[in-house]
């Protein structure tokens, strides 16, 4: 199956197939930990004070720098451009799916939320080892985009073109075989090699 019968059955498939989400463990357990210590001493600490004991110093300490540091102060810049990073961060990581490092596959005609992906170094392989059986290539080296295939070869015999040809229909055919949902376009580049 070529790459332009690909798009053509996935154009006929009626939906679009999307990258999964990613869980995002790590970031959203850092975060609930930093809201819950910070929570959990601020309670600690009013509790404290309605018990009739003095505020932590920690707190008044604290009251008092905002209260007594000026808006453009380089430490109060610093702690808003810092909490702005990570806001924005934040917001980065709940908008987009992440898992940047999977090609989603086709779904079967029958079955369009049946949803499967394929990692980028597994398909670099599978083209490099198709590379690899094109008389002529010495060597291959294939990386795999989200929108591109970059395959570089180096040629020890017959004409540069002629490899550069075969070798661009052989990915093609192989790209077609990986049923990738957009599949990336293919960029070849050849050299010689002399032995």
């Amino acid at each position: 199956m070529s790459g332009s019968d690909l798009r053509a059955g996935e154009r006929d498939s009626g939906h679009r197939t999307h990258r999964p989400w990613a869980a995002r463990r790590l970031p959203a357990m850092l975060v609930a930990s930093v809201i819950l210590v910070a929570a959990v001493a601020a309670l600690v600490d009013v509790l404290a004070v309605r018990a009739g004991r003095p505020a932590a110093a920690w707190r008044r300490h604290l009251a008092d720098e905002l209260a007594t540091r000026s808006v453009d102060d380089v430490w109060m810049l610093t702690g808003a451009a810092v909490a702005a990073a990570i806001g924005v961060w934040l917001i980065v990581l709940a908008l987009t799916p992440g898992h940047r490092h999977w090609l989603p596959l086709r779904s079967p005609a029958g079955c369009p939320r049946l949803r499967a992906s394929l990692d980028r170094d597994g398909a670099a392989r599978l083209l490099r080892d198709a590379a690899m059986r094109v008389p002529g290539v010495g060597a291959a080296h294939v990386r795999v985009r989200r929108h591109r295939i970059r395959a570089r070869a180096d040629v020890r015999f017959r004409d540069p073109r002629q490899v550069k040809d075969d070798l661009t229909a052989v990915l093609d055919e192989e790209r077609g075989r990986l049923t990738l949902a957009r599949p990336p376009r293919i960029v070849v580049r050849v050299r010689r090699r002399a032995d």
